[in-house]
This record gives structure tokens, sequence and C-alpha cells, in this order.
């Protein structure tokens, strides 16, 4: 990893972000159209009228600032030791957050339990982990900023905080008179019994974040697609020096059930480094401990053999009181992960070029996260899901709620990745700072950036739609995530690294450079 001090991005909450989506078309034919569509809905939901707030600001989640955003120079010999901690930042946090949501009688009796008996003992771990990168970095001759000692402290938040943006997540949207919540957000007293009632937990004492384990989502995490206003934006005009050209690479679904809760990228050398399920397509031998030898050994289900990147997302399950083979695993059911995996019944993976340049071909082993698996405690500056259904995804994107499709509609997740690279680096310490948006109005990259091929993909998932009745959801869906995130549709996100043989690299840029729609 070289070192990057390159500022991050202005925040996306104030400015759109490329995205791409595929338009399904009658007789199984797929017109790919670029877009930008905001990293967040605009302003077609109201926050404000039709909310019952709950009677009490009970304690839903806690909140932590993200140490690895602000690692923006770590050097190359302390990577990995400052990795391994940034993970345990992460086991911590899903450790307090196990106690809060476990311990809801204690903290009924008593005002203090939450502040004495977990956010206390989590500071003064997360102060001594913060020490150790210290001197992991100090070690090897680097610097370390002793700001980064302020984000030992976490704080919690309560039901009507839980939404990234500081939006309410136990209240309901007001989105054309859609849903209106009646009932608050489980308040624990409401409810009665620990029984599943269509895979919705109800509680006993204490708050129940919703879900069928407990930590979401809730009803105002959906939304009937067909009453949300069309928020797609136009995309770039293209210069004369555009590149035009798509390559499609068929990977497959992961029908093979390649699955594993680990993060090479952001935790390599570290066992469920992500806390929650994978689905692998392209590079069959990817785990917490594969290195770039291991990645060009590792055989690919993609129908070009030379494609041995590895695309993986967190999975997609169904809450309908289902269990699956991860109900007792850690990254699972341990952590509120749970109901019925669900495979994608499309997963299409295609590079598109840039509106305002020619692109150059991807390093070899670039890495790229996009969206940020966090966004309900950090915010939507890294926000980038987007969900919508089939039919309507060239008029609405979604990033803060799930759609619910109509008859014959399918859910789509559609991810559009940084198309802009330093040039240099194929990670970043906090793995953001080496690769950028293009400016969402000219296409243009950012200066000392270049035009790469846009890695685009579209999953395609046939879900019972969700109903909601009294102000609750049942036969809910959700994206996989860190537990103390309440399965948010804005956590959603996408890992991607680069690996290729026999040239292929440059041949997907040539393509996409000569205007050529290539597979």
């Amino acid at each position: 990893m070289g070192r990057n001090t390159r500022k991050r991005r202005t925040p996306l909450a104030t400015k759109a972000i490329a995205a791409s989506a595929a338009l399904a078309l009658g007789g199984g034919g797929l017109i790919w159209a670029n877009f930008y569509a905001s990293a967040h809905e605009p302003s077609h939901q109201s926050w404000g009228g039709n909310q019952t707030k709950a009677a009490t600001a009970q304690v839903a989640t806690i909140s932590c600032p993200d140490v690895q955003q602000k690692l923006t120079n770590v050097p190359n010999a302390a990577r990995y030791g400052v990795a391994r901690e940034l993970a345990n930042l992460d086991r911590q946090i899903t450790e307090a957050y196990n106690r809060l949501a476990s311990t809801r009688d204690a903290q009924a009796k008593d005002a203090s339990f939450v502040q004495n008996s977990i956010v206390g003992p989590l500071k003064e771990k997360r102060s001594a982990t913060i020490d150790r990168i210290r001197i992991d970095i100090q070690r090897v001759g680097g610097s370390f900023d002793n700001s980064l000692k302020q984000l030992a402290a976490c704080t919690t938040q309560s039901a009507n905080q839980t939404t990234a943006g500081g939006n309410t997540g136990g209240q309901q949207q007001n989105t054309g008179g859609q849903q209106q919540n009646t009932g608050g957000q489980q308040q624990g007293g409401q409810q009665q019994g620990g029984q599943q009632q269509g895979g919705q937990q109800q509680g006993g004492a204490g708050q129940n974040i919703g879900g069928q384990a407990g930590n979401g989502p809730v009803a105002a995490d959906f939304v009937d697609i067909t009453k949300v206003a069309p928020n797609v934006q136009g995309k770039p005009r293209q210069l004369q020096n555009a590149s035009t050209g798509t390559f499609t690479t068929r990977c497959g679904v992961n029908a093979n059930k390649n699955h594993n809760t680990d993060n090479v990228i952001v935790a390599p050398g570290v066992t469920n480094g992500a806390h929650h399920l994978h689905d692998y397509v392209g590079n069959q031998k990817v785990n917490a401990f594969s290195s770039n030898q291991t990645f060009l050994q590792g055989g690919t289900s993609c129908q070009n053999r030379n494609d041995l990147s590895s695309y993986y997302w967190p999975v997609v399950r169904v809450q309908d009181g289902s269990q699956d083979f991860d109900q007792n695993a850690d990254g699972g059911g341990k952590e509120g992960n749970v109901g019925k995996i669900l495979t994608p019944v499309q997963a299409q993976i295609k590079y598109v070029g840039s509106p305002a340049s020619k692109v150059v071909a991807m390093p070899q082993f670039l890495r790229i996260i996009t969206g940020d698996a966090k966004t309900t405690t950090n915010g939507l500056a890294n926000a980038n899901a987007h969900w919508s259904c089939t039919g309507f995804e060239n008029k609405v994107q979604l990033t803060q709620q799930y759609p619910i499709c109509p008859q014959g509609s399918k859910v789509v997740r559609t991810f559009a990745f940084q198309n802009c690279w330093d040039g240099q680096n194929i990670d970043s310490a906090n793995h953001r700072t080496h690769v950028a948006f293009a400016d969402p109005a000219s296409g243009v990259c950012g200066n000392g950036f270049k035009a790469i091929p846009q890695l685009t993909m579209r999953l395609v998932y046939d879900i019972t739609p969700p109903t909601i009745q009294n102000g609750q959801v049942k036969n809910a869906y959700a994206v996989d995530g860190f537990p103390e995130q309440l399965h948010k549709p804005a956590t959603d996100h996408d890992d991607f690294i680069s690996v290729t043989t026999g040239g292929l690299a440059n041949r997907i840029a040539n393509c996409v450079n000569r205007g050529q729609n290539c597979a």
C-alpha cells in the first residue's frame, strides 16, 4: 500500500455521484443505460409531519467514530498490524452492541447502566487499540496524528436517530402518504412473548429494533416504489474524446455458494473481519489470508478464464422466520444476520467508459470498495447504495430505503465504482483515497487522477414483496451488515480486486476506448 495524503472528496451528501444501471426489456434483452444518480434520495421524502415519536428516547445502537476513514498515511510495513487493530475496533463495537441488545432489563432499571457498563469500558478498549495503531505506525518510521486518540469515545443513538444523516430510523417516512407509522419503533413493553410472527421477532422487556434478530430492518426502511417520484438525474454530455464502449464479463451468480465473512481488503489476516457474509464471483480463492499470488492461482467462475478478478458483496436475506447454515455462526446469526440467503437471479458485470476522455487500463491487483458499510453511524458521505425494481431503474434509485416492488417486478441492487485512479497506488490506508469519482456534471477526473474503465454491477433478486401492517414490516428482506448498523439500506457496499492475465486489462480499456461493445 503506497502513501496517499490526498484529501477526501467532497461529501456525497452535497453532490451527485456516478451510477450505472440496466433497463430490462421484454424478451430477456438488456439495454445498459449510464445515468448519474445522487448519493441519496433527493427531497421527495418529507421528514416531519406524519411521524409518531417514541415515548422515550431509548438507546437503539452504538455510534463510534470510524478510525479507518481518518487513516490516510500508513507505511506499507505497518499495514497488516494496523489492519488487525482496526479489525479489533470492529470486534469491540460488535461485542458492545451485543451487550447493549442483551441487557435491556438492566438498562430499564438503571439509567447509568449503558454508560457505566458498556460505553465507558468500550472507550477504554478503543483507547488502547488506537495507541497500538500509533505504535505500529511509529515503529516503522511513520507519523501518527495524535488527534486520532479523540476517536476513542463512542456515543449511543436513540430510536429516532438511527438512520444515516440524522433522520429517524424508527419512524415512518412520509412518501406520498405511504405506510404511515402508527406505532413508533417497536418499543419493548408493547411487545410480549419472544415469539416470531412473520419473521418479526417480538421483544420482551426493552427495545427491539425490528427484524427477525431484533436489529432491523424496520417499516421505515421500506417504501412502495410506485409512490416515489422520479429522481434519476441525467448523465454528462459526451465530449469529443469520450470512451463510449462497454466490456461485459459473465461470472455467474454464486450458484456454488462461495461464501465467507472475511474481507481481505480491509482486514487481511483476520477471520470474520467483515462480521457479515459475502457472495463471491470471479476469483474462487479469496479469504482473509489470500495474497496477490493466491489470486493468480485461484481459478475463476467467469467465462473469460483470463478474468481472475474478485467481485464480492454482502448477501441479501429474507427475514420470513427461516434460518440458513450460519444461524449459529460468527458473521451470521450470532451477529444479527439471519434469514434465508438469497442468490441473485442475475448478476451482470460491465465496464463502461468516460464521457470526457479515454481510459487507461486498470493496474494489476487494484482494490476498490464502493459505498460504506457503516452509514448508519458514519452518515452518508461515502454512501453509494442504489436500490430499485425492474421497470423502474431509469426513473427511481433509492439509497435510504429498500423498495417494495409491484407484482411481476424484481428487486435490483446497482453499483457504479469509482472511475478515477491516482495513477500510482493499488490501495490506500483508508481504501478510498487512491480512487475517486469523476465530477458528476462534466465526467472529468480530478487533478492528478486518470480515468479507468468504470466497473458497474447489477444484481437482480426475486423477492416476495414485504408488507407493512400496524407500523411493522413482515417478511422483510435486508442486506447483511455489522450488527450495530441495523441493516439499513444505505449500508450496502461492494468490493473488487482487479486480477487479469493474458493482457485482459488492456483489452478492456481498448474496447471501451474504441467505442465497441465487447463480451
